[in-house]
C-alpha cells in the first residue's frame, strides 16, 4: 500500500511574431550554457524516497549509480535523496525523513496533475516524473534534460562554520531575479539498520541525502552572503554537498544548478 493524498506541467514557451517570423524570446538575455560536443550540463534529479518502503531500495541504488558513474553522456548530473514522512507511521520511522520533503513532493504533484504521491519517484529538472527506479527512462529524461538551455549558476567559496551554518556566495547574474534561489545541504553518504517495517533486517545506503532545503525566494541574489544551518541531528565531521538551484515557482522547472562538496572541521 502506497499513502497517497488527493492534490490538484506546464512550462509556457514565449514566442512573438516579428516581421512575419515566430522570434523565441531568451531568458531575459540571460548566460546560457550551449553545450560542446564534450560538455556535460548540470541536471538535478531529485529522489523522494523512504526507508519504510520496500520498493525504493532499488531506486536508492540506481540514483548511487547515476550520481558515481554519471552514465548519461551529455549530463553531469547532480543528484538529491529526499525522505518523505508519510512511511513513518507504517512500521519504521525514517532517520532521514523531513516534513519539508513531503510538502516538496506534493507540490510537484500539483506541477505534474497526479492525483497520488508515491515513492520511490524521480523528478528531473522539475520538467519530468517517472519512477524510481526505471533506469530506462531516467537515461531518457536525464539526456532530454542535458538538451536543454539552461542558466549559469556557480557556487562561490562555500565553507562549513563553527556554528553549524555553511556560509556561500552564488553568481546567477540579474537575469535570474524573477527566479527562487534554493540551497539544499545533504549528507554525503550515509547508511541505516532497519529495525521494523517494510525493509526489517537490511542495511540501507543513501547518497546526497538532503538535510535541509531553505528558499532565498527572488530578487538579489547575485553576490550577496547566503547561509544554510546544518540541523544538529546530522553527523558530525561528515561530507556535505552544498546543493544550489535556480527554479520556477509556477511549474517547478529547475532553470540552472550547481554543487560544491564540503568537509566538516
Amino acid at each position: 500500500m502506497v499513502p497517497k493524498w488527493k492534490s490538484a506541467k506546464v512550462w509556457v514557451v514565449v514566442a512573438m511574431l516579428l516581421s512575419g517570423a515566430a522570434v523565441a524570446i531568451k531568458l531575459a538575455e540571460s548566460p546560457v550554457r550551449a553545450a560542446g560536443d564534450n560538455e556535460r550540463r548540470p541536471v538535478l534529479v531529485e529522489l523522494f524516497t523512504s526507508e519504510g518502503c520496500s520498493s525504493c531500495p532499488p531506486a536508492d541504488a540506481l540514483l548511487a549509480k547515476l550520481d558515481e558513474s554519471q552514465f548519461v553522456p551529455g549530463a553531469r548530473v547532480i543528484v538529491l535523496s529526499e525522505h518523505v514522512t508519510y512511511w513513518d507511521r507504517l512500521g519504521w520511522r525514517d532517520p532521514f525523513s523531513l516534513e519539508s520533503m513531503t510538502r516538496r513532493q506534493q507540490q510537484y504533484s500539483q506541477h505534474f496533475n497526479l492525483d497520488d504521491v508515491y515513492t520511490p519517484q524521480i523528478i528531473v529538472d522539475g520538467a519530468a516524473q517517472l519512477v524510481g527506479s526505471d533506469e530506462r527512462g531516467l537515461r531518457r529524461d536525464v539526456a532530454q534534460a542535458a538538451q536543454e538551455a539552461k542558466l549559469d549558476v556557480k557556487i562561490d567559496g562555500a565553507q562549513a562554520e563553527a556554528d553549524h551554518t555553511v556560509q556561500f556566495r552564488v553568481r546567477v547574474g540579474d537575469n535570474a531575479s524573477s527566479l527562487h534561489l534554493v540551497a539544499a545541504l545533504a549528507e554525503d553518504r550515509v547508511e541505516s539498520s532497519v529495525a521494523r517495517g517494510e525493509n526489517a533486517g537490511r542495511t540501507l545506503r543513501h547518497v546526497a541525502v538532503v538535510r535541509t532545503l531553505q528558499d532565498f525566494g527572488t530578487g538579489k541574489n547575485d553576490g550577496r552572503s547566503l547561509a544554510v544551518r546544518l540541523p544538529d541531528k546530522a553527523k558530525s565531521g561528515a561530507s556535505l554537498r552544498l546543493v544550489v538551484f535556480l527554479a520556477d515557482a509556477k511549474t517547478g522547472r529547475v532553470l540552472g544548478v550547481d554543487e560544491q562538496t564540503i568537509r566538516q572541521d
